[in-house]
């Protein structure tokens, strides 16, 4: 069984994924912050540096925000176009006072102003519209050669030119129709913000297309994952659930529960406590730590208590088999991003490092993430990649 939680305590919103009892994901929104990933907007250029090929985009909010070069470059499909002749100065593309269309990709951080990009994406239930190119992409989770041959022939049959497209796994077997009205939707909103941007107000920088909402992001992405129950302690996100759910024309169970804090009530605070302890304990009586840095995370697997019952390859082998089972779980319920580093307990059989491997993937097909796992290095440390979910896909 798997459920929503939604739980607002004073300004932070926080919403978990739970299967059977156990907390999977965990998402956190500061409603104090002003979110701006996802928004787009007609910019303008305030600064160009010819020396980091980047510029500084005003969009009418506090702060400008950051474009790389290869963000206003036009994306390209390098099967049909191998060879690009990329233009190398920024100055040539842009200039001081020019409109340009955006979009936040990375909100603002302390440090650094919002990334953006010329590159749009409009996420919906099945698909992730990128006007004004020919890319198209489906979900590596999308297995079967039979499913993706259906897949892109109905999007070879439905999408108009000057459009690519990211086919999401949510779209796994859904029919042609569902699959042609959520394509619709979303072509409609592309129109809708041309119309915005063509409008006789030119005034600029504006706001073209305010994007889903937090608690709307996480719905569409989550509803197809068999939810049977949402529960709500506030009036306000209860009322905006019923609505997306109404419009993905879902009959998910919706109860508002007034408590001041419904994850004590269902048990749920304990688990959220553990899962940003540095230790993590596993059954065999071995654990792994998890330690996060600018550049990446590393995760180390000791052997603990367990010492074993055959020789010392097995044991190693079985310590390192259950970190791996933990290590997926902890990525996807922490939502660990970027470069990982995985220091294993040392194993001398080449066909245990294949098995560890094979774990790994084979637990990564729950997560919702995009994963890549580069293999062993000559150091004997697994590296592999985790995109950020932060609620999308």
């Amino acid at each position: 069984m798997k459920e929503i939680f939604i739980n607002r305590v004073e300004n932070i919103s926080k919403i978990v994924l739970v299967e059977n009892g156990n907390v999977i994901e965990k998402y956190e929104e500061d409603n104090r912050k002003k979110r701006l990933e996802g928004k787009i907007y007609l910019g303008k250029v305030e600064n160009v540096l010819q020396g980091m090929q980047a510029a500084f985009i005003d969009i009418g909010e506090d702060r400008n925000t950051f474009i790389h070069l290869k963000d206003i470059l036009p994306k390209v499909n390098v099967v049909k176009t191998p060879e690009v002749n990329e233009e190398k100065n920024i100055k040539k593309l842009v200039k001081t006072g020019d409109k340009l269309l955006i979009q936040v990709k990375r909100d603002a951080t302390n440090m650094k102003g919002a990334k953006v990009s010329t590159h749009i994406s409009i996420p919906s239930r099945y698909f992730v519209l990128m006007p004004n190119t020919d890319i198209r992409t489906i979900s590596q989770k999308i297995e079967e050669n039979s499913e993706r041959e259906r897949l892109n022939g109905i999007v070879d049959k439905l999408l108009p030119e000057g459009f690519g497209v990211i086919i999401r796994t949510s779209s796994l077997n859904k029919s042609e129709e569902e699959l042609e009205k959520d394509l619709k939707s979303v072509i409609k909103i592309w129109k809708d913000i041309e119309k915005n941007i063509n409008k006789e107000d030119t005034k600029f920088p504006r706001v073209v297309y305010m994007g889903q909402g937090f608690i709307e992001k996480l719905l569409v992405d989550l509803v197809d994952k068999e939810i049977e129950r949402i529960v709500v302690n506030n009036k306000e996100d209860y009322e905006e659930v019923k609505r997306v759910s109404e419009s993905l024309e879902e009959n998910i169970k919706i109860e508002l529960n007034l408590s001041e804090d419904i994850f004590k009530t269902y048990d749920i605070e304990e688990q959220l406590a553990k899962s940003e302890q540095r230790k993590i304990w596993l059954r065999c009586g071995g654990f792994i730590t998890i330690d996060k840095t600018e550049a990446l995370t590393a995760i180390d697997v000791n052997s603990g208590k367990y010492i074993g019952t055959k020789d010392l390859e097995q044991t190693v082998f079985k310590v390192n088999k259950e970190a791996s089972e933990e290590i997926a779980k902890q990525l996807r319920l922490r939502d660990i991003g970027g470069i990982i580093i995985i220091d294993y307990i040392d194993m001398e059989d080449e066909e245990h490092k294949k098995k560890i491997i094979e774990v790994l993937e084979e637990n990564f097909k729950k997560d919702r993430s995009k994963t890549q796992i580069v293999g062993f290095s000559k150091l004997n440390l697994l590296e592999m990649t985790r995109k950020h979910m932060k609620g999308g896909e």
